[in-house]
C-alpha cells in the first residue's frame, strides 16, 4: 500500500487565447490550480481545475489550509474514500463552485497517478469505449464578433473536419441572434452543426420565445439557457422546444444533475470534471446520463475531456478551447475533425514544469508533507 507523503500546491493565470465575451461576462483570465501528489513508491500524478478570473485565491487557501493535509498518510489509491471524506470535511460550504473546483484537482491528480503506476492511459483505465471522439469549436464564436469573422471561422473549422460551431447567444434583440446564426447557416449548409450557448442570460419566457425564433435554424442545442438551478424553468423550455436544452458547466453535484435528468429538464449533459469535483463524481454523472439515453458533451478542458468522452460509450463530442499551450510540452491530437486519446499513461497531458514554475504565484506555492 502506498501512501501519500507530499502534495505541491501551485497556482497559474493564464490570459485566453482571444477576447472571450457572451451575454453576461468576459473570460478575462484563467486561475489554473495545480495540485502535485508524490506517494511513498516515489510515484507522482498531478491535476488541476480552473476558474474563469475570480475565486482563485479561495481555492488555493481550501486547498492549503484543509484539504491537502488531510490526505497525507492516505491509501493514495483509495481515490473514492479520499473524495467522500474531503467532501464531508467541507460539508459546510458544499455544494458550491470553490469546493468542487478544489476537490477536482486533487481527486484529478489521483486518478494520475493510478493510471501512471497502472501504465495505463486514463480514457482506457476509466472505461476504454473508444479511442477518438469528433470535435466541435467554440473560439471564434464570442458574442461580441461580428457576422463575417462568425462565418469564415465556421468554415475554416469544417474545412478542418470539425463537425460544429458554438455561436454565442443573447444580444439584445432576438432578431440579431437569428440573423447571425442565419449567415451561418447559410453558408455552411444543413451538414454542419450550430450550437447556441446562452450563459444563463434569460427568463423562461424569453428563452421559450428565443428558441422558437431560431427553430428554423436546426440547431444542434441552446446552451445554459436560463439560471442554473432554475430546474423547473428548465423542464418548461424543454417542454416547449425541439431543439436540444443543454446544462452543466454550472452544476456542481451529481444530484444536481440527476434530477435535471430524471424531469427531463435537459437532453444534453455538459458535465465538466473542473467543476463537479473532478473525475471520480464526472464518470457517476457520464453514466448516469447513460441510463437516460442522454450524450455527454462535456464543457471546456479538453486536454482532459478527450480522455474522459472517450471512456465512456455516450461522450458524444469535445470543445475545442485551447488554453494549456503555454504550460505544456504537448498538444492535443486532432486529426480530420477528431480528438484523439492521449496513450501515454496518466490524464495525458505533459505538463512544462519550467513554464509552471515560471508562471506560479509566490503566494499560493506551498508543499505539504514530504520528508523532512
Amino acid at each position: 500500500m502506498a501512501k501519500i507523503e507530499k502534495v505541491e500546491l501551485r497556482m497559474v493565470d493564464l490570459a485566453p487565447k482571444v477576447k472571450r465575451t457572451d451575454a453576461i461576462q468576459s473570460f478575462v483570465s484563467q486561475e489554473t490550480p495545480i495540485v502535485t501528489i508524490t506517494d511513498s513508491d516515489g510515484a507522482v500524478g498531478t491535476g488541476y481545475s480552473y476558474t474563469i478570473g475570480t475565486g482563485g485565491s479561495s481555492v488555493m487557501r481550501l486547498l492549503a489550509d484543509h484539504l491537502a493535509p488531510r490526505i497525507i498518510g492516505r491509501d493514495a489509491d483509495m481515490i473514492e474514500a479520499i473524495w467522500h471524506d474531503l467532501e464531508f470535511t467541507t460539508h459546510a460550504t458544499t455544494i458550491g463552485a470553490i469546493t468542487s473546483i478544489s476537490l477536482a484537482a486533487i481527486d484529478t491528480a489521483l486518478w494520475d497517478l493510478r493510471a501512471k503506476k497502472m501504465a495505463l492511459p486514463l480514457w482506457k483505465l476509466a472505461g476504454g469505449a473508444k479511442d477518438r471522439c469528433p470535435l466541435y469549436t467554440t473560439e471564434g464564436g464570442w458574442l461580441h464578433i461580428d457576422t463575417q469573422a462568425l462565418v469564415d471561422d465556421a468554415l475554416q473549422a469544417k474545412a478542418r473536419g470539425f463537425r460544429g460551431s458554438k455561436v454565442k447567444i443573447g444580444k439584445p434583440h432576438g432578431s440579431e441572434d437569428h440573423a447571425r446564426l442565419s449567415a451561418v447557416r447559410k453558408a455552411l449548409g444543413d451538414d454542419y452543426e450550430i450550437m447556441t450557448d446562452c450563459n444563463q442570460a434569460f427568463t423562461v419566457d424569453e428563452a421559450i420565445r428565443r428558441a422558437d425564433r431560431l427553430r428554423d435554424l436546426d440547431l444542434a442545442w441552446i446552451e445554459e439557457p436560463l439560471p442554473a438551478d432554475d430546474i423547473d424553468g428548465h423542464v418548461r423550455l424543454s417542454n416547449s422546444t425541439a431543439t436540444a436544452v443543454a446544462v452543466g458547466e454550472s452544476l456542481y453535484s451529481i444530484r444536481h444533475f440527476r434530477e435535471y435528468m430524471h424531469k427531463g429538464a435537459c437532453s444534453i449533459v455538459q458535465v465538466d470534471a473542473g467543476r463537479i469535483g473532478g473525475i471520480t463524481p464526472w464518470l457517476k454523472v457520464a453514466h448516469a446520463a447513460e441510463a437516460f439515453d442522454v450524450p455527454v458533451c462535456p464543457h471546456f478542458l479538453m486536454e482532459l475531456h478527450v480522455s474522459l468522452a472517450c471512456a465512456v460509450q455516450n461522450g458524444r463530442y469535445v470543445e475545442y478551447i485551447p488554453q494549456l499551450d503555454e504550460i505544456t510540452a504537448s498538444r492535443m491530437r486532432v486529426e480530420d475533425g477528431y480528438a484523439y486519446a492521449p496513450s501515454d499513461p496518466g490524464i495525458g497531458i505533459d505538463w512544462d514544469w519550467d513554464a509552471v514554475k515560471a508562471r506560479s504565484i509566490a503566494e499560493f506555492t506551498h508543499e505539504i508533507g514530504g520528508r523532512r
